[in-house]
């Protein structure tokens, strides 16, 4: 049976796992305060600090090194790739360290993965990266030239939720046309068709969501740009952190809202259906680029255990294609099921290479 560890390091933690075939051994999330991350100036000098934690967990699990088949990380902010599994090498490292997209806690995890893999001959990959970008090249246009759309965003859970469409209905991920909405913190929309994501509208643009604004009108964007009331800092903490739920409600909880609607409050469910009818209008917004022949549309993500959340984009949606709720969003296994297809020849990892320019 295969063994593989999974890293998945996020903004306030390093989340592992150790699974043998499709089955965890362990699952664990190691919590960095803010005094521990305090003295790294950037995220790619938090290696070694989030390196020794892992090794340590490991230890504490008896899971001897040697043991492993393949190491699994979650892809960080590299330049745009195409979806499925990546070898980690110097080169993905390199830009890592010196050119990422941005700066971002998965960052870290290639240098983990590649570190622990490279002395004991285990190898390394990155599967379903944040920056896979697939978009056709009359779906990157924009009205301004040097402003393109990019597929940033949620492709790990959304292609785990189309991949594993295709296993239960008998076909290939290539043979599938679904739409999927990653129902989240940020919620993005994506098309999947002749096995890529032609499509995708990511949470800067798509639905407001329990966190992000989503689009806005953009004439008044800008005036609060420049009106003197708002830095870079506060406009993008508005629209990335205070956006949605929160600027309306106080709340990123979509739990506590609904139970605000059960005892009558009606701002509370104006606002709730306006966010699943605005992931409704962008799931439509996907379609005609297949000239609305889908076979599905799949809900995913936290907000999907919500009955009241999927129905109401159920009503909304179902005259497109059937609708489909696999709730939750479990990344770790994701990486697992990812890191298995290249182990079982099922899928050929792909080499990375490195660029001084790493824009979209």
């Amino acid at each position: 049976m295969e063994r593989l560890l999974i890293l998945n390091p996020g903004s306030t933690s390093t989340k592992l796992a150790v699974f043998e075939g499709e089955s965890p051994l362990f699952t664990e999330s190691i919590v960095h305060t803010p005094e521990e991350l305090a003295p790294f100036d950037h995220v790619a000098d938090q290696y070694e600090f989030r390196k020794a934690l892992v090794l340590s967990c490991l230890e504490k699990h008896g899971i001897a090194l040697d043991s492993l088949n393949a190491i699994v990380s979650r892809g960080g902010l590299l330049t745009p790739i195409e979806a499925g599994a990546y070898e980690v090498n110097d080169d993905m490292v390199w830009q890592l360290k010196n050119k990422p997209q941005n700066e971002h806690a998965s960052n870290v995890g290639a240098m983990i993965a590649l570190s622990i893999g490279r002395d004991r001959n285990i190898p390394a990959y990155i599967y379903d990266g944040i920056t896979v970008d697939e978009l056709l090249p009359i779906n990157k246009i924009t009205g301004v030239p040097f402003l393109r759309r990019k597929g940033m965003g949620h492709n790990l859970n959304t292609r785990a939720a189309a991949l594993r469409y295709a296993r239960e209905n008998g076909k290939k991920y290539e043979d599938i046309t679904v739409i999927v909405a990653h129902l989240g913190g940020g919620i993005s929309v994506n098309l999947h068709h002749n096995g890529k994501i032609e499509d995708f509208i990511n949470d800067e643009e798509g639905p407001f969501s329990p966190e992000r604004s989503g689009g806005l009108p953009m004439f008044d964007v800008i005036k609060l740009c420049f009106d003197g009331d708002y830095s870079y800092h506060t406009m993008m903490n508005q629209v990335k952190r205070k956006g949605g739920l929160m600027a309306h409600l106080g709340t990123t909880d979509s739990r506590e809202v609904e139970k605000r609607i059960e005892n009558g409050d009606e701002k509370a469910k104006l606002i709730y259906d306006a966010m699943a009818l605005n992931v409704a209008k962008n799931i439509a917004k996907c379609a005609p680029g297949v000239c609305g022949k889908v076979d599905a549309v799949i809900l995913t993500g936290g907000i999907a255990y919500s009955e009241y959340f999927t129905t109401y984009i159920r009503e909304h949606v179902e005259f497109l294609a059937p609708v489909v709720v696999y709730p939750g969003e479990d990344e770790m296994q994701s990486l697992a099921l990812g890191g298995l297809r290249v182990l079982r020849g099922e899928e050929q990892a792909k080499p990375f290479v490195k660029t001084e320019n790493p824009g979209f």
